[in-house]
C-alpha cells in the first residue's frame, strides 16, 4: 500500500481532493505525513482537521542545507513513507531525497508540460504566460521528479481549451478543477500496482 507523504506550500486543494478520494475508499492508500516549507500553510491546517501528523520544515530553520534534508528524510522515515506527492510544492526537491525515493516522487503541474515548465513557472506565473502567448489550450501535468525543474517522466496529462474571454485568474480556476481530477486518478493507477 501506498504511504503518501504530501509536500504543500499553498492552500492544500490538491491535498483535500487526494485526501477525499482516500477516504471515499477510491484509492487504496493513505496519506501518513503532511510537510510544508510554509508556516502559514493551509496544507498544515487541513492535515489537523483530518488528524494526519503536519510539520512545518523550512530551510530557513537550519544552518545548512544538509541539515535541512537529513531532517526530512528522518520524517518520511519516522512515517515509513514510500511515495512522496508535490501538491503545490514550491520549493525544488533536494537530490539527497530523489535518490531516496526513485520513482516515488511525483509533482502536479499547472500546464502541459514540456511548455510552460522550469525555474520560476509555478503558480499565476504558469497562467500568466499561458494568456500572454495566446494558447488555445492548457492543462495539466503529473510527472516523476528527478533533479530538473518539471523535467521528469510525464505520467498524465489533461487538457482543457482556452476561451478567448479566459484572464489568467479564469484559467487557474479552470486547471485547478482538472487538478483536482487528474491527481487521485493517477494515484489510483499507481496505487493498483503496488
Amino acid at each position: 500500500m501506498l504511504h503518501i507523504a504530501i509536500f504543500a506550500s499553498g492552500r492544500g486543494s490538491n491535498f483535500e481532493a487526494l485526501h477525499n478520494a482516500i477516504a471515499d475508499q477510491k484509492i487504496p492508500a493513505k496519506i501518513v505525513v503532511v510537510i510544508s516549507n510554509n508556516s502559514s500553510s493551509g496544507a498544515l491546517t487541513l492535515a489537523q482537521s483530518f488528524n494526519i501528523p503536519a510539520f512545518h520544515i523550512s530551510q530557513r530553520q537550519f544552518p545548512d542545507s544538509s541539515l535541512f534534508q537529513q531532517k526530512i528524510l528522518e520524517t518520511l522515515q519516522t512515517f515509513n513513507v514510500n511515495f512522496i506527492v508535490l501538491a503545490g510544492y514550491m520549493k525544488k526537491m533536494d537530490p539527497a531525497i530523489t535518490r531516496a525515493f526513485p520513482n516515488r516522487i511525483i509533482n502536479i503541474h499547472p500546464a502541459l508540460l514540456p511548455k510552460y515548465g522550469g525555474e520560476g513557472m509555478f503558480g499565476m506565473n504558469v497562467h500568466n504566460a499561458v494568456i500572454a502567448a495566446k494558447e488555445k489550450e492548457s492543462g495539466a501535468t503529473v510527472h516523476y521528479i528527478n533533479e530538473d525543474y518539471d523535467r521528469g517522466e510525464i505520467i498524465r496529462q489533461q487538457k482543457i481549451n482556452i476561451d478567448p474571454s479566459d484572464t489568467p485568474d479564469s484559467l487557474a480556476a479552470k486547471v485547478l478543477k482538472i487538478e483536482h481530477e487528474l491527481l487521485p486518478s493517477v494515484i489510483k493507477i499507481i496505487s493498483e500496482k503496488i
